[in-house]
């Protein structure tokens, strides 16, 4: 692993935000790449021909890639660094939306979106890498948060431009331009972003037994799994809403016009962003609290869908707009998996860890997905609202999957905790805490 340079070698005040903005510029397309299918899913059943479950596999190939390469990515940057891996996620995610923009058939499109979820896995987690190896550590919760809350804004460019070129132009020259800002990212990845402040560092090379020993006990530690089960139960309701199916729920189950369906997308990045700073600030001034800030998060967004699917008929479009700004706040919860990992391993750990609780959330996506495009070909009329009700009603099974994870695992990582003598106050005396010194200032 990278480490900052000394303070007599500290590098230009300006150099760590160019590094961080410029690998975040490259996540932002990245997550662009990732949900431009949410956005064109009605032009891909029509060009491919495809049916709901089928048109579901596209996304499913890329989350299963993606999921399934968090870990083996974690080595890869120990071996070759963050450069090199954002600058290869980025000429890789470009290759699969060209392909994806020549395909007229179901098979090359899957190939596309493999592509996508290859050179997604590399990017997030190396964006993650550069976080500590450029600033000091007192600002590493705050930067990352805000990676993955800007990170977002990427889709904005899928539910906007692409949405323009897809009306216009057309597939080929929307999917063509996305990979040509694939390219450009790599570009200036390559001249802007180094591992390191500290000239000619490599990072650090370690042996295959001592990887495999820090990813076994990384997983055995119950701090990392809260971290996955957290990362599962928060992210996937807005992934599986912009990487697939909300598009379509809003057009054809609830009638919306595509440019306001585009506009609620928007919506979401943008109460995301907004969001994100208030869970930073909740969780570093409540840290022993994070576990029940993720519950009630949960208890939003599930609370929130059943009002929408309960609703008699197709929902007002001021209760889709609570839906959405109740989905976006999942995006800055799952982060808190982060913390989690951060929280519970040592640093030369941090990097396996970081990625078992990436797998989380990506592995509730892919599941949910799936289950959704099964359950409306199954159902006559799949593009209705009855259907559509049935279909993302799948979510609720996942949600009670992963608030099992999260009790069952901070279960365990409190034992652990009261083993090595660390005391977790009760609320009422937090609060007590928290209030008393205000009351003292008001006198």
């Amino acid at each position: 692993m990278t480490t900052p340079a000394a303070p007599g070698t500290a590098p230009r005040p300006y150099l760590p935000w160019l590094v961080w903005g410029t690998g975040l510029l490259a996540y932002v397309v990245a997550v662009m790449h990732r949900t431009s299918l949410g956005v064109a899913g009605v032009e891909a059943q029509e060009r491919f021909g495809a049916s709901a479950s089928a048109l579901a596999s596209l996304a499913v190939v890329q989350l299963l890639v993606y999921a399934g390469l968090q870990v083996p990515v974690g080595v890869l940057l120990d071996r070759f660094g963050s450069r090199r891996l954002l600058v290869t996620g980025a000429l890789v995610m470009s290759a699969g939306q060209l392909v994806l923009a020549l395909a007229t058939s179901t098979a090359p499109a899957v190939a596309g979106r493999l592509l996508v979820g290859v050179g997604d896995a590399m990017t997030f987690i190396s964006l993650l890498r550069l976080v500590p190896a450029w600033f000091p550590a007192r600002r590493v919760p705050l930067l990352t948060q805000l990676s993955g809350i800007v990170g977002q804004t990427g889709q904005v460019l899928s539910a906007v431009p692409l949405v323009l070129l897809l009306h216009g132009p057309g597939w080929t020259a929307a999917f063509a331009s996305a990979a040509a800002t694939g390219v450009l990212a790599a570009v200036l990845v390559l001249v802007a972003v180094r591992d390191s402040p500290v000239p000619g560092a490599a990072p650090l090379v370690r042996g295959t037994r001592d990887l495999v020993a820090d990813l076994a006990q990384a997983w055995r530690h119950p701090g990392t799994r809260l971290g996955l089960w957290t990362h599962f139960v928060t992210q996937f309701p807005g992934t599986v809403f912009s990487l697939l199916w909300g598009f379509p729920f809003l057009v054809q189950a609830q009638g919306v016009a595509t440019g306001t369906a585009s506009a609620l997308l928007t919506l979401f990045v943008v109460a995301g962003m907004a969001t994100g700073p208030l869970v930073a600030v909740l969780v570093q001034r409540h840290p022993f609290r994070r576990s029940w800030l993720v519950l009630g998060i949960v208890g939003v967004n599930a609370g929130a869908w059943t009002v929408v699917l309960a609703w008699p008929g197709p929902a007002p479009l001021p209760l889709l707009v609570l839906l959405v700004l109740a989905m976006a706040t999942g995006g800055p919860a799952s982060l808190i998996g982060f913390d989690f990992a951060r929280t519970f391993n040592p640093p030369n750990r941090l990097g396996t860890a970081t990625g078992i609780v990436n797998v989380g959330g990506f592995a509730a996506s892919l599941v949910t997905i799936l289950l959704v495009g099964l359950v409306l070909d199954l159902l006559p009329g799949p593009d209705d609202l009855a259907s559509f009700r049935v279909g993302m009603g799948v979510q609720y099974l996942v949600w009670a999957v992963g608030v099992v994870g999260v009790v069952v695992t901070r279960r365990r990582v409190r034992a652990r905790m009261a083993a090595a003598g660390v005391v977790v106050p009760p609320v009422r005396e937090a609060l007590r805490r928290r209030r008393g010194p205000r009351r003292r200032r008001t006198r």
